[in-house]
């Protein structure tokens, strides 16, 4: 099974970027029967969505690499800041240039550096994730206090946080594993 995890800020300066990274190291070496690929949009300018990439060959040439992890994936983890109480336009932006994400399993994480950790966003996301016809898995990462959590390089900082880290995956592997063998994926 492939899973893509996005790092949904395109801001030079966001922290959120920062659980993406831990994410991506965590899932790889705590799953290793899965593949995981990282999008994130601090390094693609993805530009405001004029018309829906049907297929790879609608995609325009400099942004095969990220289509191609979109397309490809059977899951999908999203790690987005809270703006103005609903996720980044940029993850919005993103997946609006896809078909539906039919039957595809969702992780939700959302980070801040306030104490709600951007639950507002994570609650809205569950609904465009409906939307996107994927499936929002249930048991979500919100997290606050996010530059005291992990450091730049993406290092968890407060040990105590692993436990939600540890419950957040294993659901969220669960439910798209449960996907995938319904679906015929391996």
């Amino acid at each position: 099974m492939k899973i893509t995890i996005v790092s949904g800020s395109p801001r030079k300066e966001s922290i959120t970027v920062r659980i993406a990274k831990f994410l991506l190291k965590y899932f790889s070496e705590k799953y290793t029967a899965h593949q995981f690929q990282f999008v994130n949009l601090q390094e693609h300018e993805i530009p405001f969505i004029q018309k829906v990439w049907s297929t790879i060959n609608d995609v325009p040439a400099e942004f095969k690499e990220v289509a191609e992890k979109i397309y490809s994936a059977d899951a999908f983890v999203i790690v987005t800041p809270e703006y103005n109480g609903s996720m980044s336009s940029a993850v919005r932006n993103l997946f609006d240039h896809f078909p539906k994400q039919t039957k595809r399993v969702f992780g939700i994480v959302t980070a801040s550096e306030g104490a709600m950790g951007g639950i507002r966003a994570a609650v809205g996301m569950q609904n465009q994730i409906c939307g996107w016809f994927g499936i929002p898995c249930p048991n979500m990462l919100v997290v606050g206090m996010m530059d005291k959590r992990f450091d730049a390089d993406g290092n968890l900082l407060e040990e105590k946080f692993s436990n939600n880290i540890m419950s957040f995956s294993n659901e969220f592997i669960w439910l798209a594993e449960a996907v995938a063998t319904k679906k015929g994926v391996q």
